[in-house]
């Protein structure tokens, strides 16, 4: 049985940034908001758990080791900017790619198993089920949920045990290089995502092995 794994940002889902939204809600740049967080995508998906004052908070949300408060209050503290609303909720309008959408459905009406394996954070996780967006797929396999976070080779191996399946029988889309570059490293054939034509043709590809 063939498994299909879909990125939901850039892939399924457009308009999934919120990071300049909440930057102008607090007064500064995109880029300070990320200094703020202590992030750095050079480290994303490492998934070691530290003292959250000196942690970049932005991938300890979204792997799910402190809370959508626990973030907000921490936000606080750094900069001394009281928070009194999510703006990760408040700011997170995702627009489906029909394109994909279809994609998807097709593959499922064919009785291929498809599931999410998504970057996400508590907020972000609860307005897609809130829409009924993840009722696209057979499961979804959320960082928040899982504990740890892409490109961390952990993440697809949570997957694969969860889906009783071999890396060889799995397909993964996914717009980052880097996520696509270390699902491949485990032996899962991977695409990344540039349109859902190009997509459709790498499919039929693996369908055809």
């Amino acid at each position: 049985m063939k498994l299909f794994i879909f990125d939901m940002g850039q892939v399924v889902a457009d308009n999934v940034a919120v990071e300049s939204s909440i930057a102008q809600m607090l007064g500064m740049s995109k880029n300070d908001f990320f200094s703020c967080c202590k992030y750095d995508r050079s480290v994303r998906g490492k998934s070691n758990i530290v003292d959250i004052h000196s942690a970049d908070i932005l991938t300890m949300l979204s792997d799910g080791h402190i809370t959508t408060a626990d973030f907000w209050k921490e936000v606080y503290v750094r900069t001394g900017k009281r928070i009194d609303a999510d703006y990760m909720h408040i700011f997170f309008n995702p627009v489906l790619n029909g394109d994909v959408v279809k994609i998807i459905k097709t593959l499922r009406e064919k009785n291929y198993r498809v599931v999410c394996g998504t970057n996400t954070v508590e907020s972000h996780y609860r307005v897609h089920l809130e829409r009924g967006d993840y009722a696209l797929f057979d499961k979804i396999y959320a960082s928040n949920v899982l504990g740890v976070s892409k490109p961390d080779v952990v993440f697809w191996q949570r997957i694969l045990l969860g889906e009783h399946t071999e890396a060889e029988h799995v397909f993964f889309v996914d717009d980052n290089e880097e996520n696509c570059l270390a699902a491949k490293s485990l032996g899962i054939y991977t695409h990344q995502f540039v349109n859902a034509e190009i997509l459709q043709k790498e499919i039929d590809v693996f369908l055809q092995k």
